[in-house]
Order: C-alpha cells, then sequence, then structure tokens
C-alpha cells in the first residue's frame, strides 16, 4: 500500500528575507516517500484506488524520457500490485537514460513513440489503438493530472499551514496548483510559477479550475517568467542560482521544476512583492530524480 512517510517544514534563513521583515518555509513533499516522490504521490493516490476498484490490473500514461511522472507511475504501480505500460515520448534512451532505467527495473513496459503520433495521445483513435495493441487498462494522463490527481493534491495543505500568509508551488499541467486552490485559505494568496514558455498557462489554469468547479477562498496569481526558455530549459543564471540555494540550506532543487518557483520567490522578494510581516510556504514538489539525467545530458553538476 502506498503509505506517506513524515513531512517536515523548513525555515530557510537568508539575509534577504531578515533585510525585508519577510519569513519562508519550504514544505518537504520531497520526503513524502523514498520512490514516489513529491506531488506525484498525491496525483496518484486516487488514481490507483480508483483503478483497483473499478477491477483494472494494468495501468497506462505518458511522458518524456525523464519525466517524474513515468518515475513515480512506474514505482507506485509495483507498490499498489498494477502492472504498467509508458508511452515515451521519442527515441529509446535504454540503458543510458536513469529514469527510463528505473522505470523498467520497476516492471513498467515501455513503448516509444514518435513525436507527431505523441501529440495524438488525447484522442479517442490513439487511445484506441493503444487499447488494441495491450489490452485492459486504466489511463492516467501525461503528468497525471485529472480530477482524482486534484483531489489528492488538495490534501498537501494541512491545518498546520494556516499560518503562512502566501502559497508558492510549480506549474506544468495545473493539477498540484488547482488542488492548493482549493484548499487555501481566504486570507491566503497562492502562487504558481510556469515552468512552461508562453502566456497560455493563465487561460488553460483558469480553465482547470472553472472546469473542477474550484473557487478559491483566497487570491491566486500566476507568473509566467521564470520559465528560463520553457519546459526543461534552464540556462547558467538558474543552474547557479539552485547551486547557491544549495550551499545557503542544504536543499536540492530541480531546474525544471522547483528551482523556477524558487528563483521567482526571492526574485519577487528583492522587488518588494511581499508586505513586511510575510510568511511564505514553497512547496518542494519533489522531481530530484531527474537531476541525475539532468546532469548527464548536459554536463552539469547540480546537487543532488
Amino acid at each position: 500500500m502506498l503509505l506517506p512517510n513524515p513531512i517536515s517544514t523548513q525555515e530557510i534563513h537568508l539575509p534577504l528575507l531578515e533585510e525585508n521583515g519577510i519569513r519562508l518555509s519550504i514544505k518537504r513533499l520531497d520526503q513524502v516517500h523514498n520512490l514516489v516522490s513529491g506531488n506525484k504521490f498525491y496525483k496518484l493516490k486516487y488514481n490507483l484506488e480508483e483503478a483497483q476498484k473499478s477491477g483494472f490490473s494494468t495501468v497506462l500514461t505518458f511522458g518524456g524520457a525523464f519525466s517524474n511522472h513515468i518515475h513515480a507511475t512506474a514505482a507506485a504501480a509495483r507498490v499498489e500490485g498494477f502492472k504498467s505500460i509508458g508511452i515515451i515520448r521519442g527515441e529509446e534512451t535504454i540503458p543510458s537514460n536513469p529514469t527510463l532505467s528505473f522505470a523498467k527495473s520497476e516492471g513498467m513496459q515501455l513503448d516509444f513513440i514518435n513525436r507527431e503520433d505523441y501529440r495524438k495521445k488525447a484522442e479517442d483513435s490513439f487511445i484506441e489503438k493503444l487499447k488494441e495493441k495491450f489490452g485492459f487498462f486504466y489511463l492516467i494522463p501525461e503528468g497525471g493530472t485529472n480530477s482524482l490527481a486534484i483531489k489528492g493534491t488538495k490534501e498537501i495543505l494541512g491545518k498546520e499551514d494556516a499560518e503562512f500568509t502566501h502559497i508558492g508551488c510549480s506549474i506544468g499541467t495545473g493539477g498540484t496548483f488547482a488542488g492548493l486552490a482549493e484548499s487555501i485559505l481566504s486570507h491566503q494568496h497562492l502562487l504558481g510559477f510556469s515552468s512552461l514558455k508562453g502566456d497560455f498557462i493563465h487561460s488553460e489554469t483558469n480553465h482547470l479550475l472553472e472546469e473542477n468547479l474550484i473557487n478559491p477562498l483566497g487570491k491566486y496569481s500566476i507568473f509566467d517568467a521564470y520559465h528560463f526558455g520553457g519546459y526543461g530549459k534552464s540556462g547558467a543564471e538558474l543552474l547557479d542560482f539552485i547551486k547557491w540555494f544549495y550551499s545557503e540550506t542544504q536543499i536540492p532543487l530541480d531546474p525544471i521544476y522547483t528551482g523556477k518557483m524558487m528563483f521567482g520567490i526571492i526574485d519577487l522578494i528583492r522587488k518588494d512583492f511581499f508586505e513586511k510581516g510575510s510568511h511564505i510556504l514553497a512547496i518542494h514538489s519533489g522531481g530530484l530524480q531527474g537531476i541525475a539525467g539532468f546532469n548527464q545530458r548536459l554536463g552539469t553538476s547540480l546537487p543532488l
């Protein structure tokens, strides 16, 4: 059974925070499970419960070659007794790819398709072809975001988090942001930092909230200026920041999601976005498994 580990919330101490009269803490979702890390634990929790109730023995999902979602789904499926299938965008990279090597070791069957076909992943005709090929399976969308995922991510915040004035999180497919939006209190301001390039993230995220009938009690804002070139992109400034942050706090960040979020929060503090006396809670959504592959591909040395 998929059971969570205790999660700590660590307060960060930096001169910048003291100078501005602001407190910053990090909720370490990367600690929630040894293999199913971060927000993926919450996204998969009720999906796998539903798959079991509905009599499925196999789950199928989608992802890129270094996908946190693929890594987490493979592990969670094994723990819960499911067979798993991963439809992977791009050419086969096993055994050199640490993410896919892990997924395969957890029993996931990997099927590689070209990018043109991958773009059809939400089309009914494409899903039917997958059913013809693989048989009866429970479908989990890319990134894991659906109504059951949001039901899970709603549980990230607890009563102990009522003291915070601001909640910060990364945005990819939007499932974590939506769950947090449903659970913030009236005095709290939810800040979402998009890891994707483009202002479409505003309408896409708002649509997700409307589709799931989420009307936040508190305020929310979405920032699209901290993507560093788009999904999977980084750059020297971000990588230097991640190394600096680790040297100051001993907390590792990944360059795809949490690094961009934390860069954004620190930048907003410098720009006096937050009032004096604010206490920010940054959600560490995991994703650390991808650092090994990132370092391997780019020859970087980000801390794990």
